[in-house]
């Protein structure tokens, strides 16, 4: 069964737009959600994965009202899509505390990638105890958190797993027992899905041979990468770029 993804959406082409993108990325999308209390029955149905929401809607109820109460519910990412990125928005939109806002007009790429982004870190919500606020909790997530955050800001580097676990002055086996416990995947994985999440981004948004991606990304070799590629995304790099209409440059 394919992951939901419910849109609230009262212009009808800008729904099958994102609609669209995201059916091409494996997501069931339901759109003609354009009530408030419509979207609200069919989340407790279908039980989404995500809600993209507009905030401007020709109704009573807008976008915020359905914010505040995914906020109280605390168990579905939402995303903001609006036309409107001024202070009163935003600071009305920053109470309701969404996990992503896209501004008007927007390319396939922007609802790609933060989609993507959302629920990445959706799933490792576990981790992130500035959003949970809870001061009872040991330190453990948020040390596994600087290694994290280490990997995103060095994803360019070869990273060994000894000096993620200098991070948390852990010995190396503990380190991966205990990341692999509060992310669900080793810390050799976690590595490895963040690089190549960068190298689908490089391959659609820029021109670089895709042997200069690998060893940028800190790949041993060119086929080390392509095999590592075909492994998780199921396409060669090159088939992924010719995808999405970008000339592949070996």
């Amino acid at each position: 069964m394919k992951p939901i993804i419910i849109v609230l959406e009262d212009e009808l082409v800008i729904a099958k737009d994102i609609q669209g993108i995201l059916e091409d990325e494996g997501y069931e999308v339901i759109i003609n959600v354009v009530t408030v209390e419509h979207a609200i029955r069919l989340i407790e149905e279908v039980h989404p994965v995500l809600i993209l929401l507009d905030i401007n809607l020709r109704q009573d109820k807008d976008g915020i009202f359905l914010g505040q109460y995914l906020l109280v519910k605390d168990n579905i990412p939402y995303i903001y899509i609006s036309s409107n990125a001024d202070k009163t928005t935003l600071d009305r939109v920053n109470d309701t505390r969404p996990y992503g806002y896209i501004v008007k007009p927007f390319k396939p790429i922007d609802i790609k990638t933060t989609v993507s982004i959302v629920l990445n870190n959706y799933k490792h919500r576990n981790i992130d105890l500035v959003r949970a606020g809870d001061p009872l909790v040991d330190d453990v997530p948020f040390i596994i958190k600087k290694t994290i955050t280490y990997i995103n800001e060095n994803i360019f580097e070869k990273i060994a797993i000894a000096t993620l676990s200098e991070i948390t002055r852990w010995k190396p086996h503990h380190f991966i027992r205990v990341f692999t416990k509060h992310t669900g995947i080793t810390p050799y994985q976690y590595i490895l899905n963040r690089k190549i999440n960068k190298a689908q981004t490089m391959l659609v948004e820029t021109k670089i041979p895709i042997v200069e991606i690998a060893y940028d990304l800190g790949f041993q070799s060119h086929g080390n990468f392509c095999n590592a590629f075909k492994k998780i995304i199921k396409q060669t790099p090159e088939a992924f770029r010719k995808s999405h209409n970008i000339k592949s440059y070996l």
